[in-house]
């Protein structure tokens, strides 16, 4: 049952796989777990650990089969939990990510390629809540449900930035009390105290421009696979049969490029606060096969509140006033860098997307001479309004003279089809 598993792992996360087990080795997890027990501890470890069974050593083993133990204990829940731990539904594939306890792992789940997210590795490294500890109670009974809506709107202050009603925390709540309710909470727990799984449980239903949360085990959350974008590629994320289609590599351009002006209008307009973006490059984001732009990494993504507190630092200059994407200005009287914002979404994204398509002409594109001429100075008034050396918000009218002239140039390219 073991020949197969090393197909499985092309990839590995790096502190997690140091040296393969001896046989030996592999002989002692067979005697010691009945076949069915090491085939769950084998997918448990696959998903949530990242690891070759056949890289296990006997403590990453021990924490593999104490997630599955702690989810049939009551422990920790999640709709995934049953396809992870019994049903074998849920399989790893390999590791995209790890770095400082963050993974993020690609899975298949029911024939369906997913990603699975975590800030950490363990579920006991999150802080766990103190309303359970201090609680010795039996099932259906505890704690008031008002304690716990405080608690969750704290930590959602305190993260994102955000004063939120009771009713605006149904996406996170664990549901009626009852068996495993306490597991459910104890879960919760562990996934509200990551921002991007707030960002996307919160924005579920309201935004085609985010993922939406797929399911969670524990402190493990699936979202949708898309194929990111990179820097390496010629047209910064993967086209596809696209290039070969309508309008081919230009007409997929020109839609991307106008997708990623609706997520800009989406994010400065469609919500309470505005939503800053703060870390723009092609890997933060995906297409899908409409072209519609996806924001897939939203870590550095801030609501208005979260970003003023995020940028009035003390500084000496305007360049302790950077953060990322995210810049402000110095008031030198005070040494303390402005709450607010002075660059936008849009010229970030200008700058790091848009100049990359748009600063060359689009070769054998049948778009004319003049409207890539235009195209081109548009990007860099956008991304420049003033210059390199001094930042400045563009003019609000930049986004739909952009707007226009993407409109144009698909039209155009419609117009030169045979």
């Amino acid at each position: 049952m073991w020949s197969g598993l090393g197909a499985l792992f092309s990839t590995r996360c790096d502190q997690e796989i140091r040296t393969a087990l001896s046989n030996l080795a592999v002989r002692f997890l067979e005697a010691r777990f009945p076949m069915n027990g090491v085939k769950r501890l084998g997918q448990a470890a696959e998903v949530m650990l990242g690891l070759d069974i056949q890289g296990l050593t006997s403590s990453a083993a021990g924490r593999a089969h104490t997630q599955c133990r702690d989810y049939q204990g009551g422990v920790l829940t999640g709709d995934l939990c049953e396809d992870l731990c019994v049903a074998g539904e849920l399989v790893y594939e390999r590791c995209l990510y790890y770095e400082r306890g963050k993974k993020v792992l690609q899975a298949d789940w029911r024939g369906r390629p997913v990603i699975l997210k975590s800030k950490k590795e363990a579920f006991s490294s999150f802080q766990p809540l103190s309303l359970l500890e201090e609680a010795a109670v039996e099932e259906g009974h505890g704690f008031p449900e008002a304690e716990l809506l405080l608690l969750v709107a704290g930590e959602v202050k305190s993260a994102l930035g955000l004063e939120l009603a009771n009713s605006s925390l149904g996406p996170l709540w664990p549901g009626q009390r009852g068996p495993g309710w306490h597991g459910q909470v104890a879960s919760l727990w562990a996934l509200v105290q990551q921002e991007e799984f707030l960002y996307l449980s919160l924005l579920h239903g309201q935004s085609h421009h985010v993922l939406p949360v797929l399911g969670s085990c524990g402190h493990f959350y699936a979202v949708e696979l898309l194929a990111a974008g990179s820097p390496h590629l010629h047209t910064l994320f993967p086209l596809g049969e696209a290039v070969g289609a309508r309008g081919g590599q230009a007409w997929a351009v020109g839609s991307i490029a106008l997708s990623f002006l609706d997520m800009v209008q989406h994010f400065d307009h469609d919500f309470s606060h505005r939503l800053h973006l703060c870390d723009v490059k092609p890997e933060n984001f995906a297409i899908r096969s409409d072209f519609t732009v996806v924001a897939i990494d939203v870590d550095m993504a801030f609501f208005e509140p979260k970003m003023r507190e995020i940028l009035e630092q003390n500084c000496t200059g305007d360049e302790d006033c950077n953060f990322f994407d995210c810049f402000s200005k110095c008031d030198l009287r005070a040494n303390k860098c402005g709450a607010q914002r002075v660059n936008s979404n849009l010229q970030v994204i200008c700058d790091k997307i848009f100049r990359h398509w748009f600063s060359s002409p689009l070769e054998g594109s049948g778009i004319s001479f003049q409207q890539q001429r235009q195209l081109q100075e548009a990007v860099q008034e956008c991304a420049d309004p003033r210059g390199p050396a001094v930042p400045r918000t563009a003019a609000p009218g930049i986004f739909w003279k952009l707007q226009s002239l993407l409109q144009t140039t698909l039209r155009e390219l419609q117009a030169a089809e045979p």
